[in-house]
């Protein structure tokens, strides 16, 4: 590695440090593995080189396709909500490049991702096989309303982005006990973090902190004209 390269290489190891201690612990993530996780993922990887600059910076970055990859807190803060404990089992849906899924592996959970982008999809698998738990990470391109029955049910569900809903189908590939943490748009402008939970055939939702994503237009509803 030349001199250069390994000055870049320290730059973004100190990005995530600060990322860690200046963003995730003043706001409430205390999850050891959790930190763990993202002081150690390479976040810059799962970007366009273009965009690498960015991957620490407190905001949601932008991907092609109208797709972002969502800052770190609040992302953050949605798989701590899940309390997943090692060996459980995740669906992501809206996957994007897949550090989501690359920091729930670390944690030791078995993660099943879906994209429906075809080119989020393949920078994904460009990017997965070198992160040391890359093999606990199933991805599927497939629409992300459908979920993935296939798979269910699951602890854990991550619907990665801001939707209007959840579709009941979804929720139904919970299993029983199992949480799903998403950014509800309620009524706009208001826009919060939900935990929802099954027990048996009963689900419950509830806000948790209010925040803003980027959409995620599969759970929009289609536009409307009026006359």
């Amino acid at each position: 590695m030349t001199a250069a390269a390994e000055d870049f290489a320290a730059h973004y190891v100190a990005a995530r440090r600060f990322m860690v201690d200046c963003q995730l612990r003043p706001n409430r993530v205390t999850d050891p593995r959790l930190l763990g996780a993202m002081g150690h993922l390479p976040r810059e990887r799962f970007l366009p080189a273009n965009l690498a600059p960015r991957a620490y910076q407190d905001e949601d970055v932008a991907l092609p396709g109208g797709r972002a990859l969502m800052e770190p807190m609040i992302l953050a803060r949605l798989i701590q909500l899940m309390a997943l404990r090692r060996g459980e089992r995740a669906l992501v849906l809206g996957s994007g490049t897949g550090y989501s899924a690359a920091v729930l592996a670390a944690m030791g959970v078995v993660v099943v991702a879906v994209e429906e982008d075809a080119a989020l999809m393949a920078a994904a698998r460009a990017t997965l096989p070198g992160v040391s738990a890359a093999g606990t990470i199933t991805l599927i391109e497939a629409p992300l309303v459908a979920g993935h029955a296939a798979g269910a049910p699951y602890d854990g569900i991550l619907i990665e982005g801001e939707v209007a809903a959840v579709p009941p189908a979804i929720l139904e590939q919970l299993a029983d006990g199992g949480r799903l943490v998403t950014v509800l748009r309620d009524r706009p402008p208001a826009r919060h973090a939900i935990l929802a939970r099954r027990v048996g055939a009963t689900f419950t939702t509830l806000p948790d902190f209010d925040c803003s994503a980027v959409p995620l237009q599969a759970f929009l509803p289609a536009p409307s004209f009026a006359f």
